[in-house]
């Protein structure tokens, strides 16, 4: 496989150095995310190489690709579960099983590369508005653009998962500067506001084919839209989502069974999408990510993908419509064993029938993070290359029907619902899914919902949406998890924060 040197990236969690590294080509694409120096084609600012650093940090195991990430994410939804076997991870057990701690290393994890993210974009903020501005130019504006989306991309993690935080929007110099007390949920959403608002304005709408994967405008505003979701802001959410959609920047044209393999990455409905690589010289999550790794089948020899966490349910299972091809999209099957693999339909599009250990817990695995055999022989078994969909089109789409019906507009919302419905469909070889024709607003609500539930099966967020609609109690009750009360619907803050704060910082938190 061809090999060069292509990135210049700030690497590790806390690391200020930067590090040349090779770029591993997939299949004979153009690599993905050539950002080096001498084909930046006058692309480069000022603050470059530390808006690189950002990149890095988001991708990390702390934020989106590994048991942190996922804790917060996704264990706590109805549609999945911690899985692996029953003695592994006990800080994702509890989290899994809504047993709160405030000594939790994955939630502390989780907070600490939040704030780490926030402070980097603090610093190269805090440069570029105290530097001359008649002399900025406008490669360092757009590096502010995206300094100001990844500040607001980690506040809101932060509040969604912790509600009250301190706002540090300011560079860091001691740690006494840090220590401040939690300021309000409004707060944090009004600096989110802001941060966006800057982003949208200076951030590009497209990017050359070197730079594949930066900031757009589109993501900035997608965002916006997301986190005007969280907030029942009907009306900014509609704004934001139809601006992206009468953009012309995405659409569905990709089938569904294509867009979670590599060939499909950075397609034509990928808003933001987090590049990764594999080179055996450096570690997974310096020039790559532990994604595909922490979820992969728990198996040993050829069918050990990695720790299989994170594991779609039964209750997700049964959440598809009769025929709906995106079932087979989001979920991995397999064996324990060579018997029940000679009885089971292999899995698409490789033909493969994995053999799981006898120990694991779950039924499925998931899909959205199967990697191509060929990649694996001849790298890792262990998907280090595998890009992270973070804000896909059909989601933009479904944030806009929901805001349109949640206003009154019925024909509007079952227009943007049926394109995602009608994408799902035609993947399929027999009629399935039918369009969905009520204008009761009740209905349609149900019916929007349950196509966010399986277009977005197993990528973030499921939790998010119970808690917004406030049927987050009755939903995990039913689904088996009793233990849940709205308590659960926020962390406590970690105690190592409590404790070096020196009282600053108060755990209003009901733990169990």
């Amino acid at each position: 496989m061809k090999k060069k040197i292509n990135h210049i990236i700030a690497i590790g969690l806390m690391a200020t150095s930067v590090a040349l590294f090779t770029h591993c080509n997939k299949f004979d694409q153009e690599p993905q995310g050539e950002w080096y120096e001498g084909e930046q084609k006058g692309a480069a600012g000022t603050y470059e190489a530390e808006v690189f650093g950002m990149y890095g940090k988001i991708r990390a195991s702390s934020i989106t690709s590994g048991l942190p990430a996922l804790a917060v994410h996704s264990f706590r939804s109805e549609d999945a579960e911690k899985g692996s076997n029953a003695g592994d991870s006990a800080d994702s057990k509890n989290v899994d099983e809504f047993n709160y701690v405030a000594t939790n290393a994955l939630v502390s994890q989780y907070y600490d590369g939040n704030y780490e993210l926030i402070f980097a974009a603090n610093t190269v903020i805090d440069k570029i508005n105290n530097a001359d501005q008649a002399s900025l130019a406008e490669t360092d504006k757009v590096n502010r653009g995206e300094a100001h989306f990844f500040r607001a991309y980690a506040f809101f993690n932060l509040v969604r998962a912790f509600g009250e935080v301190p706002l540090i929007n300011f560079s860091v110099k001691s740690r006494d500067e840090a220590n401040k007390p939690k300021a309000s949920v409004e707060k944090i959403y009004a600096q989110i506001d802001a941060d966006l608002a800057i982003a949208e304005r200076d951030l590009p709408r497209m990017w050359p084919t070197t730079f594949v994967g930066r900031l757009t405008w589109g993501a900035a505003r997608a965002l916006h839209a997301r986190t005007y979701m969280m907030r029942s802001n009907w009306q900014e959410m509609y704004t934001a989502s139809v601006d992206v959609i009468n953009s012309g920047l995405y659409n569905l044209s990709a089938d569904y069974n294509k867009i979670f393999r590599e060939t499909g990455e950075n397609g034509p409905g990928s808003i933001f999408e987090l590049q990764c690589t594999f080179d055996k010289a450096y570690g997974a999550e310096q020039v790559g990510s532990t994604f595909a790794q922490v979820q992969g089948v728990r198996g040993s020899g050829q069918w050990d993908f990695g720790w299989g966490f994170n594991c779609p349910t039964q209750d997700l299972a049964d959440a598809f419509e009769a025929g709906d091809p995106r079932k087979d999209e989001t979920l991995l099957y397999f064996a324990k064993n060579i018997a029940e693999a000679n009885a089971m339909q292999p899995n698409t599009p490789y033909g493969e029938k994995p053999i799981a250990n006898n120990d694991v817990v779950n039924k499925y695995y998931n899909k959205k993070v199967y990697t191509d055999p060929a990649l694996r022989r001849t790298n890792s078994k262990f998907g280090y290359w595998f890009n992270i969909r973070l804000i896909r089109y059909s989601d933009v789409l479904l944030m806009a029907a929901e805001a349109a019906n949640e206003l009154g507009n019925s024909a509007e919302a079952l227009n943007y619902l049926e394109q995602v419905r009608a994408r799902a469909r035609r993947t399929s070889s027999t009629p399935v899914l039918p369009a969905v024709t009520t204008t009761n607003q009740s209905d349609l609500r149900t019916a929007i919902r349950h196509e966010r539930r399986v277009e977005l099966g197993m990528e973030f967020d499921r939790f998010y949406d119970l808690v917004r609609w406030n049927i987050d109690v009755e939903t995990l009750h039913n689904a088996g998890k009793a233990s849940y009360q709205v308590k659960h619907r926020l962390f406590p803050l970690p105690q190592t924060q409590i404790d070096r704060s020196n009282g600053v910082l108060v755990q209003t938190l009901i733990i169990n």
